[in-house]
């Protein structure tokens, strides 16, 4: 196997350098750390809640899990799976989806007091919200919302869009200052740098993502998939691959320098718009990592 590793070297003065590593070598799989990735696990289904308490304890033990958000708007089932998930990956990166905004089954709280619980949980759990540095890998994770700028909400989205009436916002708050809440705790890491950078959200960044065969009648959801103000952000950032969910439909598509890649489970039912696996979407010689 032939790894080429371009790595940043502070070097004496401050000058950064950036020197690429060849790797001429033949490394056995189980001496590379992975980053995988999924979204949309939707665990409020027995089938899918199964499918993550059957992952392995110890084949990905020293990988990394990104995880874009629609665990569960459950908080029970949460925090267990946060438990279970941390006990399989050597680290977890994670944003919150809209699903876990949802207060139905949370009296009391409004959408931004659920998130702050959410993230409360992910973080007594050794679950990560902000960058992490893996040697010369960083990952980003990017809130974000929708807010219109991929179209107008119709009356057949607004009718039948379950966040319409499962999310409560403060006194104030629409579509477009929830958006500019979430996007702005993104900016304080979009002057990261480092060799290789891979960013993720829940939401799209770019409406262009969804591909052609998507039918006429489905494209009223596309409003409420996402915000360009992401892609300012992603642009802003420059990663090499970018992370997405929320669409449920999976993809692999390389734009203006980035890779974008939609790995969602989804629900039970979906079966050729998405895949039930984790996918390894990055990675590293053991060690490298602890740069």
């Amino acid at each position: 196997m032939f790894l080429c590793v371009s790595l940043w070297l502070k070097i004496g003065g401050g000058f950064r350098f950036n020197i690429i590593l060849a790797i001429l070598c033949f490394l056995p799989y189980n001496c590379l750390m992975k980053v995988y990735a999924i979204s949309d696990l939707h665990i409020d289904y027995e089938e899918n809640r199964q499918w993550v308490y059957n992952l392995s304890q110890s084949e990905y033990k020293d990988d990394i899990l990104v995880l874009a958000g629609d665990v569960t708007d459950e908080i029970p089932l949460i925090e267990k799976a946060f438990r279970f998930l941390k006990k399989c990956f050597k680290e977890i990166l994670y944003v919150p989806g809209n699903h876990e905004l949802w207060t139905s089954r949370n009296n009391g709280l409004d959408s931004l007091e659920k998130f702050d619980l959410v993230k409360t949980i992910a973080e007594n759990n050794g679950i990560r919200l902000k960058p992490g540095e893996f040697g010369p890998l960083s990952i980003v994770p990017l809130f974000g919302w929708y807010d219109y700028s991929f179209g107008p909400p119709s009356q057949e989205l607004k009718s039948q869009w379950t966040d319409y009436k499962a999310c409560i916002w403060p006194e104030g708050f629409d579509e477009k200052k929830v958006t500019r809440y979430f996007i702005s705790f993104n900016e304080s890491f979009l002057t990261l740098k480092n060799s290789f950078i891979i960013s993720f959200s829940h939401f799209l960044p770019r409406v262009d993502l969804m591909p052609f065969y998507i039918p006429h009648s489905k494209r009223y959801l596309y409003p409420a998939l996402g915000t360009h103000q992401l892609e300012l952000q992603v642009r802003r950032l420059s990663p090499q691959i970018h992370i997405y969910g929320h669409s449920h439909v999976n993809m692999n598509i390389k734009k203006d320098n980035t890779t974008y890649i939609n790995n969602a489970f989804g629900y039970p039912h979906e079966k050729w718009t998405t895949s039930k696996q984790l996918l390894c979407v990055f990675q590293l010689p053991h060690g490298m990592g602890d740069l």
